[in-house]
């Protein structure tokens, strides 16, 4: 409980506020009579009700209750009118009075003791006061002002803990201001009491507490992360503001006293940091403790979404960038570079692709990750003996360990990026469980008008040997649409896949001059050994086959191959 009481010599407020459990707040004055305007007379014969209701002059505070009370009532303990000097209007208070004890006349100000009352409330409703006199309550800091403005009061303190021990504090000049001076406590005086651990307010200035040495708030560093309190700090103790307050030049102030106050986000913004409001309509900035904030948006391929109190402007799916301004992922290394580096699927939109971001496979952990897969085989499960049609759109699944060819059109686009220059890797594994790769160092091929010509390939190097360099302006072919410049048979046809076939691509042979010759037709069609004149490699080929119509790579070098990866990153 918290109480004020008043005497002839001073007045004093008692206030009572909870550690774990509350009893009640209130005020009473101190020994002594302090000067006051007479008080009327009336007759023994006057009720309760006709002596508050009729009487000129209310009570000022519960000590001036209790002196009426002596006069003219038998119980002087309850709810009573009061009207301090500056008050308009008389308002209720609770007086804890005993007119045969010297201490009585306190006032209660706060009383918890149940949690009935949520005391977790707006400015407005601690300017006015809420809950129930005969249960918790604040009494209102309007009414605090008047009361502790118009004399010296008291402030006591009374806790009971859950434990049921109890213990008291007191401060013998207890004042805060007006509403204009926001309600400062701009006086609590000596304390005293029986609670000998309880430090909070004491030999601290107002609005300051007592605390293990620790992080001071202020307006310029609300987050007390800058200036620690090492020089004020004092056997271990300092004294910082109180909570909910800043620090501001000598002074303890509210938030919104604080120059970068923002009232949305009903909070300071430290220094340098941006905050976007909750629907990204407005960006503030605090700037030598001034806070400048501007109007704002988010990118037409971005999201605002609500974190806490503020807005943040998210770019979409294959999208990246800060939210206002997002560009598309032309590929799998600008997804790397928004810090997606989970291998999985992604979508992209590399540049001049006419329509919709598509999905690709991003490989995040091959030597450095950023590579967008454009080939994989695993399983045979998918028919790559394809036409022409499946092969500029693309088949298969994207997911981990499935097979799919992305698809030409697409591979194109990527491969055209007038910014960027290409590498390619291929990751092979032969039927004895070898692990090898190739890359080249650049990787470009035509659109469909040019059948998907690879115009430039760069240097080799790796593990598995150059099985597609001399290909070189190869065009792509498939079993309907035969563009191997040879016209004894379709290399498509022929292999059973799909690539770049290209006979004249070997300078020592004229385009399919040597095909149908024995000892080249007999390894194709009836050795194991897979090499052809038609092409260096056939990654398109049947899955586990032999003799030319299988999956291979260089030659004989690697023949039957159980695994394909071929995949695109940046130079």
């Amino acid at each position: 409980m918290v109480f004020l009481s008043s005497s002839v010599k001073s007045c004093s407020l008692l206030l009572l506020s909870c550690l774990v459990s509350i009893m009640g707040i209130g005020f009473a004055e101190a020994d002594g009579e302090p000067s006051r305007d007479a008080i009327d007379e009336h007759s023994d014969s006057e009720s309760i009700s006709y002596f508050l209701q009729v009487r000129h002059e209310y009570p000022r505070d519960c000590v001036e209750v209790r002196e009426q009370c002596q006069r003219y009532l038998d119980q002087c303990g309850g709810v009573f009118l009061i009207k301090p000097d500056s008050s308009l209007e008389p308002f209720e208070v609770l007086c804890v009075n005993d007119y045969d004890a010297p201490d009585s006349g306190w006032m209660v100000i706060q009383r918890r003791s149940t949690g009935s009352v949520t005391f977790n409330r707006s400015w407005k409703e601690y300017v006015q006061g809420f809950g129930f006199l005969s249960n918790e309550f604040w009494l209102g800091n309007e009414k605090l002002s008047y009361i502790t403005n118009q004399a010296v009061y008291e402030l006591r303190i009374d806790v009971m803990l859950a434990n049921g021990s109890s213990f008291y504090i007191t401060y013998n000049s207890f004042r805060i201001s007006d509403e204009w001076g926001q309600f400062k406590l701009t006086s609590l005086g000596t304390y005293s009491g029986n609670a000998s651990f309880i430090t909070v307010l004491t030999e601290c200035p107002p609005n300051m507490v007592k605390v293990n040495c620790t992080w001071q708030r202020t307006c310029d560093d609300p987050n007390g992360s800058k200036n620690r309190l090492d020089v004020d700090c004092v056997e271990g103790k300092s004294c910082v503001c109180a909570d909910g307050l800043f620090k501001k030049d000598d002074e303890c102030v509210l938030p919104s006293q604080c120059g970068c106050f923002q009232a949305e986000y009903d909070a300071v913004i430290p220094e340098n940091m941006i905050y976007v409001n909750a629907v990204c309509s407005e960006k503030c900035t605090c700037l030598n403790n001034q806070l400048i904030c501007q109007p704002y948006g988010c990118s037409l391929a971005a999201t605002c979404k609500v974190n806490g109190s503020e807005g943040i402007c998210l770019c979409n799916d294959g999208y990246h960038g800060d939210g206002e301004t997002c560009r598309p992922h032309h590929d799998c290394y600008d997804v790397y570079l928004a810090g997606q580096t989970q291998s999985g699927v992604y979508n992209i939109l590399p540049e001049g692709w006419p329509e919709s971001p598509f999905e690709v496979y991003c490989d995040m952990s091959t030597s450095g990750g950023g590579w967008t897969v454009f080939q994989r085989r695993v399983d045979g499960t998918t028919d790559f003996y394809r036409n022409w049609t499946s092969y500029r759109n693309g088949f298969g699944s994207l997911a981990n360990d499935k097979d799919f060819w992305l698809g030409n059109e697409k591979i194109f686009y990527l491969t055209n990026n007038n910014r960027r220059n290409y590498t390619l890797r291929v990751d092979i594994v032969t039927f004895e469980g070898i692990y090898k790769y190739a890359t080249y160092t650049l990787f470009q091929i035509g659109d469909e008008r040019t059948r998907y010509q690879i115009i430039d390939i760069g240097d080799y190097s790796g593990t598995a040997g150059d099985g597609i360099q001399f290909q070189k302006g190869s065009l792509f072919s498939t079993y309907d649409e035969d563009n191997d410049r040879c016209s004894e048979h379709n290399c498509a046809e022929r292999h059973m896949g799909a690539w770049w076939y290209d006979p004249s691509a070997f300078e020592y042979y004229n385009p399919c001059d040597s095909c149908h010759e024995a000892n080249f037709c007999d390894q194709f069609d009836f050795k194991t050994d897979c090499s052809t004149v038609c092409a260096k490699s056939n990654l398109n080929g049947k899955y586990s086959n032999d003799n030319g119509i299988n999956i291979f790579w260089s030659f004989s070098d690697s023949c039957k191959l159980t695994s394909v990866e071929m995949k695109l990153r940046p130079t």
